[in-house]
This record gives C-alpha cells, sequence and structure tokens, in this order.
C-alpha cells in the first residue's frame, strides 16, 4: 500500500518536473505565435454623428417676371461665378433703359447749360437747382431701369453645380418663382454635436474622420472650423461645424455621416494584441521570446481601438511578443516562434 501511494506521487509530479526542466517529454520546445512590436500611430477619439452639407447652397428665383426665352446650361452641369443660366424676355426693359438714357442725357446737357449761365448769373439760383435736380433724377431713373434690364438675366452666384431646373423655355416666369438651384460641392461641411462634457476636448483645427453610407469603406478626412458659442440646454450637447475637402466630388448634400474626432495623436505608441494580454488576478502580464526562451513581464495599458491595446509601460520597441500558446508556456519555457496569424491592424 505504500508502495502504491509512492507511484501514485511520482505520477503527479512527473509533468511539472518535466516542464519545470524547460519543455514538454523529450525537451522540445513549444511553438508559439509571436510578432515583434513596432512604434504605430495612435490617435484618440470620439464617435458622433451628423450631416453632410454645402458649403454654399442658393435657390435662383425670378426677380422680374417674363417669359423664359433661353437656357444657358443642362441639368447637373458645373457653372462659374457670373454664368449666365437663364434669358428673359427683355424687349420692354431695353426700350425703358434706352428711353432713361435719353432722358439722362438731354438733363445732363440742361445741368451743363445752367451752370455755365449760373456763373455769368444770367439765371437764378432757384432755376441752376432745378437743372441740377432734373439730373440727378434722370441719372438715378437710369440706373434703376438698367438694374432691371440686368435681371433678365440669371447668372449663377459662385462656382458650382447646377441642380434640376424648374422652368423650360417659353414658360413664364413670375417674380419669385424657383428656377434652379446651385450647389457648391467642394468644400462641403459636417454639422455635428458632441456632449457638453467634451467640450474641453473640442478646439477649432482638430481633424475629423468621415464615413458615410454610400462609401462604407472609404474614410474622408476633414478639419473642425466652427465651434457653437452656446449649448443646446435641452440636448446638453454643442454644435460643431467641420469642412469637409470633396475634390473627387463623391460626397452630396444631405449624406448621414458617421464621424471621428482626433483629440490627440501619439506618434510613437506601442500597439499589443488583446489576445496577448494574460490577466493574472489584477495585473496584466505578457509572455516575450529572448533567447529562444518565453519570459513573462508585467505591463500596464492605456488606450484602446478594436482588437487592439497600448501598452504604456513594460515593453519596449522591438520586443518579440507571444501572441498565441501562452497556456502552453511558462517563464523561462523553451519555445520556437512561427509569425503570428489572423491578426490585421
Amino acid at each position: 500500500m505504500q508502495l502504491l501511494r509512492i507511484f501514485t506521487i511520482v505520477l503527479l509530479l512527473s509533468p511539472a518536473t518535466l516542464l519545470a526542466q524547460g519543455g514538454p517529454p523529450g525537451g522540445r520546445p513549444i511553438t508559439v505565435e509571436t510578432l515583434v512590436l513596432e512604434p504605430s500611430v495612435l490617435r484618440s477619439t470620439i464617435k458622433a454623428v451628423g450631416t453632410v452639407l454645402a458649403d454654399a447652397s442658393a435657390l435662383l428665383r425670378a426677380e422680374i417676371p417674363g417669359q423664359i426665352v433661353k437656357l444657358h446650361f443642362e441639368d447637373g452641369q458645373p457653372v462659374t461665378r457670373g454664368e449666365p443660366l437663364f434669358s428673359i424676355e427683355a424687349t420692354v426693359f431695353e426700350a425703358e433703359t434706352n428711353e432713361a438714357r435719353a432722358n439722362a442725357e438731354q438733363s445732363e446737357a440742361a445741368y451743363t447749360r445752367a451752370k455755365e449761365l449760373i456763373d455769368d448769373k444770367l439765371i437764378s439760383a432757384t432755376d441752376f437747382d432745378t437743372a441740377r435736380a432734373n439730373y440727378n433724377v434722370s441719372v438715378a431713373r437710369l440706373l434703376s431701369s438698367q438694374a432691371r434690364l440686368a435681371k433678365t438675366i440669371i447668372r449663377a452666384p459662385f462656382d458650382g453645380f447646377v441642380g434640376l431646373r424648374q422652368i423650360n423655355i417659353g414658360d413664364y416666369a413670375t417674380i419669385g418663382q424657383e428656377l434652379v438651384s446651385v450647389v457648391r460641392l467642394d468644400p462641403l461641411r459636417v454639422e455635428f454635436s458632441v456632449p457638453e462634457t467634451r467640450l474641453a476636448q473640442i478646439k477649432a483645427g482638430q481633424e475629423i474622420s468621415v464615413t458615410v453610407g454610400a462609401y462604407p469603406h472609404e474614410v474622408f478626412e476633414g478639419v473642425i472650423v466652427a465651434i457653437a458659442p452656446q449649448i443646446d440646454v435641452t440636448g446638453h450637447s454643442v454644435s460643431i461645424r467641420a469642412q469637409l475637402p470633396n475634390p473627387e466630388l463623391k460626397l452630396r448634400p444631405g449624406l448621414f455621416a458617421q464621424i471621428g474626432i482626433t483629440l490627440a495623436v501619439k506618434a510613437d505608441a506601442l500597439m499589443a494584441p488583446e489576445q496577448a494580454i494574460w490577466p493574472i488576478g489584477q495585473t496584466k502580464t505578457v509572455f516575450v521570446v529572448a533567447d529562444g526562451k518565453a519570459l513573462q513581464r508585467t505591463v500596464t495599458t492605456g488606450q484602446r481601438k478594436p482588437g487592439w491595446v497600448e501598452i504604456t509601460s513594460g515593453l519596449v520597441a522591438g520586443d518579440e511578443l507571444v501572441t498565441a500558446g501562452q497556456m502552453k508556456i511558462f517563464g523561462g519555457a523553451a519555445v520556437k516562434t512561427i509569425p503570428a496569424t489572423g491578426i490585421d491592424k
């Protein structure tokens, strides 16, 4: 009975003894997956949702009544500031302008003669004042008629793209009638809000990243340009406006946007896969490989991103970190390394 008990104790201790000697039976090293730590860029961000808007947008309306006699554009085409878009029948306005110009010329001649006569005291001051007033009135009427005539040609207010026209050649435009919209697509702006608790962390000039449903695998970069001076007391949030370059014209005003706001950028962060962290109680540990041996180190962690955690102390760049196989090893165990698989930054 005593011999049986001794034999059982020997059997129970044998695996531990073998492991303590540095490996499995036969002294073969244990295969683990590893990667070499390298510094990488880590961005501290917060998330928000918002809307993509046009930086400049105008709905053009008729300012004078008349028949549309010419269209100068095709729907959706780019236009430059001042480019004609619509022509309204201008015969009546041209006649009014010509009449006003003739009256202005006549009044100018009378005013010039009056100045000569008043110098020679051949007319009274009252007659001179009347000639001057008539001239000023005629000039004002000429300018007014010229302004009305100019409104017969409706022009693009800025560089951009025209939308879909709401009127055709031959239609009669009334005052205030909608004709077409003009939108600037580059740059765009994004408007969103963040909780008031984040106000101290937000400032103009910070970078943002934007994703939209239309291009789910693309990220568009922008920059914060303005922060609302007043907090929304209903939602306890602050409104933010950012500028979003759109050189390829992929984005359109009205898109729903998911936004990441960059609060800080660390250029030399050490990022480890989450599965490399080996907790022991409240302590976080990892295994590194040096000279073919597994060494256990205590680490402290910082920021996280999906699948990865920042190592703030305990490791340095160049350390070979065990990412899989920790359950098979211990401090001092002989190991054989292979490149880590299934890890994507």
